[in-house]
């Protein structure tokens, strides 16, 4: 297989608030902000589309004036474009979503970024990687699930990181061709001992929830992920 072409746009950690503790919200996003990370990746779950029920819009609205940091959200719910506007009010810099819940997906992601946000789809394990053929050109960012979604916690699943692949090289592709930046995010079971294969895949962004929130020390599991990734980029460079 040809070597991947690493991702022009720069490493963003995401750490995700659903393994935070929900009593001290506010602490835990300024703490892990504090401690290195770059985007604060916000889980929203509707019992009806996954089985489990988490935050809405009033949430992403009250840790807004905590940070100038992106808040990504991503969506998993069904219906999808009804959320669209609440999010974007509350001041939401991103919102992915899974393609299978949207009857338009080109609409939604038109809708997203009409209201000022960055755009972009979720894609399942078992979802198709040709949910992105003809809508490369509303994409900001696509959302890679290393995990069934639903649940944090869970294991990473390794048949992923073809898939991230084959992202990766959808986009370049694109980009070659004189499309937009594309960022390619992870999420699901991303640990400092796996991150490294998830980077030399090809992605750039990355969501971790209990593997720092569930750690003593958010700075330090920041640090070391960003070693792993520094160093398989050194690798890549020097082969």
């Amino acid at each position: 297989m040809p070597d991947i072409k690493q991702p022009d746009a720069s490493i963003k950690i995401a750490p995700s608030i659903l393994s935070a503790d929900f009593a001290r919200l506010g602490d835990e996003v300024t703490q892990v902000l504090d401690a290195g990370a770059d985007w604060i990746h916000f889980d929203v779950m509707d019992n009806h589309y996954v089985p489990n029920l988490t935050i809405g819009p009033l949430v992403c609205e009250a840790i807004r004036p905590l940070t100038d940091a992106v808040i990504d959200v991503h969506l998993m719910v069904e219906p999808v474009d009804s959320l669209v506007e609440p999010f974007a009010k509350a001041g939401a810099n991103i919102m992915t979503f899974h393609p299978e819940a949207s009857r338009h997906p080109d609409r939604t992601l038109a809708m997203i970024r009409d209201h000022g946000c960055r755009a972009g789809l979720v894609l399942n394990p078992a979802s198709s990687v040709h949910w992105l053929d003809h809508v490369m050109d509303k994409l900001d960012i696509v959302l890679l699930m290393s995990v069934n979604p639903g649940f944090g916690g869970q294991s990473f699943l390794e048949g992923t990181l073809d898939k991230i692949r084959q992202v990766r090289q959808r986009v370049d592709a694109h980009i070659a061709q004189g499309g937009q930046s594309i960022d390619i995010e992870v999420d699901g079971g991303i640990k400092i001992d796996n991150i490294g294969r998830v980077r030399q895949a090809g992605a750039n962004a990355f969501v971790a929830g209990s593997a720092i929130f569930g750690q003593p020390d958010y700075k330090s599991v920041i640090d070391q992920m960003r070693a792993e990734i520094a160093r398989v980029d050194a690798d890549t460079r020097n082969a």
